[in-house]
């Protein structure tokens, strides 16, 4: 005990202290995640993975380094040490935290939705993974929560690339893009917004009461929200003479 108190006093100091064992070195590691000191338990937990090939906690240790690695967000890193986790010690009581883990490097190295959206589709494909594979699991609900993130910049994009196509005077590319939310993406809050865009397309059409019908609509099922007002306003405008 005397030992491993020195030890985390010097790592305090910032700089790694001698280690007399693979034991010792896990230890120390864990107490310097424990303590936020995420650099400096890297080292350690990188030198024991590199040392413990095969061992009985490298599997613990990988998952811990991917750990560390996110909370530096260092995401490539961390996804690196997840994947591994997964692939080379899939009986692991780590896997269902480095799956999680995995789909959070993910999402982290996502773009925002005027962007490509490949990050949002690898971390919504890990999360779901992560549900089926260990249901019960303590961060199954947090898992669902990110999910609907996920889906929700989805639809977000979609949302903004129909809107670009109505700027462009182009109705009926908008329209597949909207029809996928109201259809794909009905948990999200982007469906009222893709009904809008949808009374749009119908309105650059020349299909007036279908519009105006469609607009109707939305005033009646958010009332009290801007998109109502905005829908009522459009109506005014397509039900002059």
């Amino acid at each position: 005990m005397l030992l491993l108190g020195l030890a985390l006093a010097g790592c305090g100091a910032g700089v790694l202290p001698p280690i007399r064992s693979e034991e010792e070195r896990l230890a120390v590691a864990r107490q310097l995640l424990d303590r936020g000191e995420y650099v400096a338990a890297t080292e350690l937990l990188r030198t024991y993975v590199a040392n413990n090939a095969g061992g009985a906690d490298v599997d613990q240790a990988i998952y811990l380094l991917g750990h560390a690695h996110l909370k530096t967000k260092d995401w490539v890193a961390a996804a690196g040490e997840f994947e591994r986790l997964l692939r080379d010690y899939p009986e692991s009581d780590s896997s269902a935290a480095a799956r999680f883990g995995l789909a959070e490097s993910q999402f982290a190295q996502s773009r925002p939705p005027d962007f490509d959206q490949e990050y949002t589709h690898r971390a919504l494909d890990e999360w779901r993974r992560y549900l089926e594979a260990f249901p019960g699991h303590w961060q199954n609900d947090a898992a669902r929560e990110r999910i609907l993130a996920c889906r929700t910049r989805l639809a977000d994009k979609l949302v903004r690339t129909g809107a670009l196509y109505l700027k462009l005077s182009l109705p009926k590319p908008a329209r597949v893009y909207f029809e996928r939310v109201t259809t794909e993406y009905q948990d999200t809050v982007w469906v009222a917004e893709a009904e809008m865009g949808l009374a749009m397309c119908e309105a650059r059409e020349g299909r007036r009461p279908e519009a105006i019908a469609r607009l109707a609509s939305i005033e009646a099922r958010y009332p009290g929200q801007p998109i109502a007002n905005r829908a009522a306003r459009e109506r005014k405008r397509l039900e002059r003479p």
